[in-house]
């Protein structure tokens, strides 16, 4: 088989930038992001899907960008770590990380920034966990359980997930004094 049928055009708006990419089409998005695009603040950790070191947004959701081919993505628009930030001002969630000291190695703080913005907007549209206790009694209370629940795919190697709860929840709380 020719090289060239093995290869699709990707386009993926990365962090707000469009990117025009020739890749091979078993390349995951994960690859992509780090080794074509020099983005690495997603982490290559179990490359199955298990421990969430690879979160990303994609559309918005968050998703585990080892899982995912780049062509499969393609025409999406995709938020990595790097692009949480506005320039030199962190998001609020990523000081809250800092104030609560919710990491310890930090391999796997990437992905955990990534899958509590996207878990933070599933709690702003009401979205409900397994846990969410009386659907029909308002707005999804953002208690330790949930959060647990919620983040439950994003694996700490180091165990600091007293301090990532409190951070989420401080993040929560200070939205919710707006």
């Amino acid at each position: 088989m020719p090289e060239e049928t093995e290869r699709s055009s990707v386009t993926l708006a990365v962090n707000g930038q469009q990117h025009r990419l020739r890749l091979d089409n078993r390349t995951t998005l994960l690859d992509a992001l780090r080794e074509h695009l020099g983005l690495i603040g997603a982490k290559k950790g179990c490359d199955h899907g298990q421990c969430g070191s690879c979160t990303v947004l994609l559309d918005g959701r968050r998703v585990k960008s080892c899982l995912i081919f780049a062509v499969a993505a393609s025409g999406s628009a995709v938020v990595s770590v790097e692009g949480l930030a506005d320039g030199d001002d962190l998001q609020p969630l990523q000081q809250c990380f800092i104030d609560h000291d919710a990491f310890q190695c930090g391999y796997c703080t990437s992905g955990q920034l990534c899958s509590a913005t996207g878990m933070l907007d599933e709690v702003r549209k009401g979205w409900p966990s397994v846990v969410t206790g009386d659907l029909a009694a308002g707005p999804v209370r953002l208690t330790e359980e949930e959060i647990r629940e919620r983040m439950s795919g994003n694996l700490c190697r180091c165990a600091a997930y007293p301090q990532i709860v409190a951070a989420i929840r401080a993040t929560a709380t200070a939205e919710a004094v707006r």
